[in-house]
């Protein structure tokens, strides 16, 4: 195969701001057709900076190879446009609250009565059967209400959220899949199926080490700071010039980290002679390890690490990541024709296959630049509806309604 393996499926994303974006972005990645319906406004993201070409920077990584719509959705010509587009779609993503959709006639149902084949995804804060209802849902909340906020942290200080909107990204990470794996099915059944997704449910799962103590342990997770919570040497250490990590969980390990600090008498110390001791002398055991490594500059110790093979790094801002050779030697940010003219780097999904290619990475659509095109050619539409839904304020395009106005 020397084609996407998705070149033939059509996606119909009814979805903003960043989960359900992540997942079609995901989608799109891999070949699919992905029709982005906005309202005339544009997506969210849009407008948040930073804003680079009258575009926000987080819609141009978020939204690449796809097609805009913009449509107005309070319409009833607006609905049944989407309702029509729908019928000829494998896949339909949307993160509205639960109800939203079938308040517009587009439910799954409804829809699934003219097209069994289509795989409907829902993503939302918690599911379209839970006791929080349709409580409004960011990824904030999500991590606060999991338990994931409490568990990260300094073990004196507040609960902490992450430096990105894991719950959002998880939720996105598990809708592509889940989506896929529905094509599956349908492959085998010839029937589509509603998904329902959980933001909340998605980020309760990427919390093994807290279930395994809290389930299996003798005592209740709790912030553990830059550390590991069941196992040490794991985390941050300070040297003469700055930070660096060690990962260190098994004897074989600890035995090449003695060796390297010139202690190889510590791999027999009672205190550290297996993982569970040196969980509980944690304290006692950074110490020592930065006692060594406190005179020494990070370069120093990561050369003498990584000569006894211990797992160790630098701490590398997001700047030097991107210009250190695995982003390049990957091409996790290929540069594109940008839509509006010049070029852009842009995210791509980081999966290589060996017997298929992934679709060549696209940039983000300008809002509304491809609804006349998608009208035409998927609804067969003829120019002059097309002219006269645009001049209704039903249909918008970049011509006729420049982003941003």
């Amino acid at each position: 195969m020397n084609t996407p393996c998705l070149s033939n499926i059509r996606v119909l994303d009814l979805t903003r701001v960043l989960a359900g974006p992540f997942c079609t972005a995901l989608l799109a990645d891999l070949g699919a057709e992905v029709i982005k319906i906005e309202t005339p406004g544009g997506d969210d993201y849009r407008h948040v900076p930073p804003v680079a070409d009258g575009t926000g920077a987080l819609f141009r990584l978020l939204n690449r190879g796809k097609k805009s719509v913009a449509l107005d959705l309070r319409s009833d010509r607006g609905r049944d446009i989407v309702r029509q587009l729908a019928l000829s779609s494998d896949i339909l993503v949307e993160n509205f609250r639960p109800g939203v959709m079938e308040s517009m006639g587009l439910g799954h149902e409804t829809l699934a009565a003219e097209n069994p084949g289509l795989i409907q995804v829902s993503i939302s804060g918690f599911g379209r059967e839970s006791p929080m209802g349709d409580l409004p849902a960011y990824d904030l909340v999500i991590q606060a209400m999991t338990g994931f906020m409490d568990l990260t942290g300094e073990p004196d200080g507040p609960p902490t959220m992450t430096g990105e909107s894991v719950a959002d990204l998880a939720s996105g990470l598990f809708a592509s899949w889940a989506a896929l794996a529905a094509l599956v099915a349908r492959g085998n059944t010839g029937k589509g199926q509603f998904v329902d997704v959980a933001m909340y449910d998605c980020l309760f799962n990427l919390m093994p080490a807290g279930l395994a103590q809290h389930l299996h342990g003798d005592r209740a997770p709790t912030r553990v700071g830059n550390r590991h919570p069941l196992g040490a040497p794991f985390g941050v250490f300070r040297a003469a010039d700055g930070h660096y990590t060690i990962a260190v969980l098994n004897p074989r390990q600890f035995a090449k980290l003695a060796e390297a600090m010139g202690r190889p008498d510590l791999a027999q110390d009672p205190r550290f002679s297996s993982n569970g001791p040196r969980h509980d002398n944690h304290a006692a055991l950074k110490s020592l390890i930065e006692m060594w490594s406190n005179p020494l500059p990070v370069a120093e110790v990561l050369e003498r690490l990584h000569a006894h093979d211990v797992p160790a790094s630098p701490i590398l801002t997001l700047p030097e990541a991107v210009a250190g050779p695995q982003v390049t030697a990957r091409d996790l940010l290929p540069t594109v024709p940008a839509a509006g003219g010049g070029a852009e780097r842009v995210m791509a999904q980081p999966v290589r296959f060996s017997a298929m290619q992934a679709q060549p990475v696209a940039a983000a659509p300008g809002l509304g630049a491809d609804g006349p095109a998608v009208l035409a050619d998927r609804l067969g539409l003829p120019a002059e509806e097309i002219v006269r839904l645009i001049e209704d304020g039903i249909l918008h395009d970049s011509t006729h309604n420049p982003e941003g106005a």
